[in-house]
């Protein structure tokens, strides 16, 4: 900032600002594409933050964190294509190399195809084609059986079997509406065990309740829980048992409607390091939301206060918490594992019963599934997967690759399968011409093919010496792993839908913006040599 308060800025325009987004995203993109595929390269990555000040790993999105390049234009395109990679992470859990790797191919496609003349209708045609290209994957999609899961698993756990293996033992103990977390194990085994839990369709209220950082969550162990419809208008509301919670060093999840000023005052000391409290909004709303709270009071052993019962706030004692073994609170959800301790069996029976009747009773479909989710939501089991090994270094590249294969597996419960190793994505260019007059379908054709050419080339293959012969079933392509060609599906080469759709949507809505730009504006810096 100048002594006028000002601070100064950079301007380019046109070719100059593209040519340098275009650099850093070559830049960003030849770390990450390096690590699709089976035959992956692994990145060392320099982190203070880490034990040795190293951080070993496969995982794509890692990786895009890391990346920071001292030119501040350059540097815009990197945080743009770790916002693709970031989507993509968040709504489906894995596919950042190749939400990356997509939009790398449609910027360049782009970049030598159109021109200022036509770039609006191109870019709305490019959306277009997008859609088209979705709803012709979800067409072909097939269902998860349990003989997919491994095979899903695997392949996101970098074609390790045996924790593929684990992983899918995991989900089929748990059930089709059960959860999967990860944590890291105290010794050099990696293992799984189950309990009972449950999760809330709402996360955290303030981003300043996360406590971890690289997973955005919030995770408190041992942890009391309080379960309220009536707002939280005042700090004093709780002050009853705020006090033992400070006091005694003991920790809290609160499930209430919360007024600004309670969420900012708690936020504020979490921040501060003197509590340990996380908060999130009751679900959905109205009578079906004092029936989930009700629900989540049973579940966890806690005593639910509502206002729609005249109960007073005020009143409340420690006794009146629930209780868990462990919370993890997302952006969007929460997991709450819960204890034996807390667990009332008979209570929950009853509420079970009565839910099963009323299941029997209702009429609307509507209410039948409402209902039916709620039994589920109750009777669900948590399944937890503890990393091992033999070094910090060893036992972080195995947590990150076990979050990645559970994300795909539940992405791919979802929405389904398609074939994988990007012959989904390589199918879907035969529809369009390289030659087309359509600067659109030109664009799309070699975005499609790029996850393909990308993970043959990372295992020495070029796509024309592979896929030099044509098949008319759908699904038939290379496992690059194996050295075979044969149905994709049966070979066990296979990518959750959710993942490969979001990746495209993702790219082409950051490739959109970019090739869209023709003005650049930046902070004026100045570096000294040290």
């Amino acid at each position: 900032m100048n002594e006028s308060g000002y601070t100064p800025k950079n301007l380019k325009f046109g070719e100059e600002g593209r040519e340098k987004l275009i650099n850093g995203i070559k830049t960003i993109s030849a770390a990450v594409k390096s690590t699709l595929g089976p035959s992956g390269q692994t990145v060392l990555i320099e982190s203070p933050h880490h034990t040795h000040g190293i951080t070993v790993t496969k995982d794509g999105v890692t990786v895009a964190k890391a990346v920071d390049l001292i030119d501040p234009i350059e540097n815009l395109a990197v945080r743009m294509m770790k916002e693709a990679a970031d989507r993509t992470a968040t709504s489906a859990g894995d596919g950042t190399t190749t939400a990356i790797v997509l939009t790398e191919a449609l910027v360049l496609a782009g970049t030598e195809s159109i021109d200022d003349h036509n770039k609006t209708e191109v870019l709305r045609d490019l959306v277009k084609e997008t859609e088209k290209v979705v709803a012709s994957l979800k067409k072909r999609s097939r269902k998860v059986s349990k003989n997919n899961l491994r095979d899903v698993a695997t392949i996101s756990a970098n074609n390790d079997r045996e924790l593929g293996k684990v992983i899918a033992d995991v989900y089929k103990a748990v059930g089709a509406t059960g959860i999967v977390t990860v944590d890291k194990s105290q010794t050099s085994e990696t293992y799984y065990e189950t309990t009972m839990g449950l999760k809330v369709d709402r996360g955290y209220t303030s981003p300043m309740f996360i406590n971890d950082q690289k997973k955005d969550e919030c995770i408190l162990d041992d942890v009391h829980i309080l379960v309220s419809d009536a707002e939280i208008t005042n700090i004093l509301n709780i002050e009853a048992i705020l006090k033992p919670v400070i006091q005694e060093n003991k920790k809290l999840l609160i499930i209430a409607p919360c007024a600004t000023n309670v969420i900012n005052t708690l936020a504020a000391n979490v921040v501060k390091g003197g509590l340990k409290i996380c908060v999130i909004a009751p679900p959905n709303f109205g009578y079906r939301q004092h029936e989930l709270m009700h629900d989540i009071a049973v579940s966890v052993g806690a005593t639910y206060f509502s206002e729609k019962t005249g109960d007073d706030l005020s009143i409340i004692t420690m006794d009146d918490l629930g209780h868990a073994s462990k919370i993890i609170a997302a952006g969007d959800s929460t997991v709450i594992i819960k204890d034996e301790v807390a667990n009332n069996a008979e209570i929950l029976e009853a509420r079970l019963n009565q839910l099963k009747q009323a299941y029997k009773n209702a009429v609307r479909k509507g209410d039948k599934e409402f209902i039916l989710s709620r039994i589920a939501s109750l009777s669900g089991g948590v399944g937890v997967i503890y990393a091992g090994g033999k070094t910090d270094l060893e036992q972080k590249e195995l947590y990150d690759r076990i979050d990645d294969a559970v994300c795909a597996v539940r992405s791919a419960l979802e929405e389904g399968i398609i074939p994988g190793g990007g012959l989904a994505l390589y199918e879907e260019s035969l529809r369009y011409d390289r030659n087309s007059k359509s600067v659109a379908d030109r664009i799309m054709y070699q975005a499609l093919r790029a996850p393909i050419i990308q993970i043959l080339e990372n295992a020495g293959l070029k796509l024309e010496d592979v896929y030099n012969f044509t098949s008319e079933h759908y699904g038939h392509g290379y496992d690059v792993k194996n050295n075979i060609v044969g149905d994709m599906y049966k070979l066990g080469v296979i990518d959750p839908l959710k993942v490969t759709k979001n990746a495209l949507q993702n790219a082409v809505s950051v490739a959109v913006t970019i090739l869209s730009t023709n003005a650049i504006i930046t902070m004026a810096r100045t570096y000294e040599d040290k």
